[in-house]
C-alpha cells in the first residue's frame, strides 16, 4: 500500500513546494490538497465536521496552482486534488489545466473530485445545491471526453459542446486517474460508472473492508473489473493500526492528514509519520 499525505495548503502553513520536496525526500508517495474557491460570510450551510468552520477553509491556495509548484519542486511525488469541487469549475478550462499539469509533471497528476457541501459557495458559481451531484457527474464525464479524444464533443444536461480542439493531452493514458470522494451507496455507483478510483474519508466509515467489498461486488454486477478501481483512503490519522486496517482491506493508498500548521510543526510531523512507511 502506498502512503501519501494531505494538507490544507494556505497562506500561513508551510509552503506547498517545500512540503512536497520534504515529503518526497522522506519517501512519501503522494501529496493531495483540498479546494475551496471562497467561503461566503453568511455561513448558511453548516460545516459537516462540527459547529465552527476551521480557519483553513477560508485560506486555501488554489489547488492546481499550488500543485504546479509542488510538481516543480519534486521528481517522483504524485500530486492530486482531494477534492476539486466540480460544481465550481468550468469543465473545458479544468480539463486543459489538469492536462497541462499532468504533462508538465511527467504524468504524476490525479484528479480527486466531489460536489461539495457549501450551498452558498456553489451557488455563487451558478450551481444549484439540488443539482450538485448531477452537475459533478456531467462535468467529470465531459472532462474525460476532452482528455481522451482529438476532436471531442459532449452533449449532456449541464455540459454541451460540439467538436473542439483542446491540447495538450495528458501524459497518462487514457487519462489521469479520476477519484470520487464520498462514502454513500450513490457514491459507489458513480465510482463504478465513470471513475478510476474511490476516495472515502476514513472517519466517515465504520469498516472500510466491508465497504470495499461492497464496491467490488457492485463492479462485478456492472461487468467491470474490480481491479480497475483503486481506493485512496483520505484523511487517515498517523496511526499504524489504522494504516494496517487500510492495508488489510486492500486499499491502494492511504493519505495521512497533516494539520494546517507552519513549517517546523509540519516537518516534525513528516518525520514522525515517515516511521510508518516501513509497514
Amino acid at each position: 500500500m502506498q502512503i501519501g499525505i494531505v494538507q490544507f495548503s494556505t497562506d500561513y502553513t508551510i509552503r506547498i513546494d517545500e512540503l512536497a520536496r520534504e515529503a518526497e525526500d522522506r519517501g512519501f508517495e503522494s501529496l493531495f490538497v483540498p479546494e475551496h474557491t471562497h467561503i461566503p460570510t453568511c455561513r448558511r450551510s453548516p460545516w459537516p465536521g462540527g459547529a465552527e468552520l476551521p480557519r483553513e477553509y477560508k485560506h486555501t491556495v488554489d489547488p492546481l496552482v499550488g500543485l504546479a509548484w509542488a510538481a516543480a519542486a519534486t521528481s517522483r511525488l504524485r500530486i492530486g486534488t482531494g477534492i476539486a469541487l466540480l460544481t465550481e469549475r468550468d469543465p473545458i478550462v479544468l480539463a486543459k489545466e489538469c492536462a497541462t499539469l499532468d504533462m508538465l509533471s511527467g504524468g504524476r497528476f490525479e484528479l480527486g473530485i466531489g460536489a461539495g457541501w457549501n450551498a452558498e459557495e456553489m451557488e455563487n458559481h451558478g450551481t444549484s445545491f439540488d443539482d450538485r451531484f448531477k452537475v459533478m457527474c456531467d462535468r467529470a464525464k465531459a472532462i474525460k471526453t476532452i482528455w481522451q479524444h482529438d476532436e471531442p464533443q459532449y452533449h449532456g444536461p449541464f455540459v454541451d459542446f460540439d467538436p473542439i480542439w483542446s491540447y495538450p493531452k495528458p501524459v497518462q493514458k487514457p487519462n489521469p486517474p479520476v477519484l470520487l470522494g464520498g462514502e454513500s451507496h450513490h457514491t459507489l455507483k458513480r465510482v463504478v460508472e465513470f471513475c478510476d478510483g474511490w476516495m472515502p474519508r476514513m472517519r466517515a466509515m465504520e469498516d472500510i473492508g466491508q465497504r470495499m467489498e461492497r464496491l467490488r461486488i457492485m463492479a462485478l454486477e456492472a461487468q467491470r473489473d474490480p481491479a480497475s478501481i483503486s481506493t485512496t483512503v483520505f484523511a487517515v490519522p498517523g496511526d499504524k493500526s489504522v494504516l494496517d486496517e487500510c492495508r488489510r482491506a486492500g486499499a491502494f493508498r492511504a493519505l495521512i492528514m497533516i494539520p494546517p500548521v507552519g513549517r517546523d510543526q509540519s516537518l516534525s510531523l513528516l518525520d514522525r509519520h515517515a516511521r510508518l512507511l516501513q509497514g
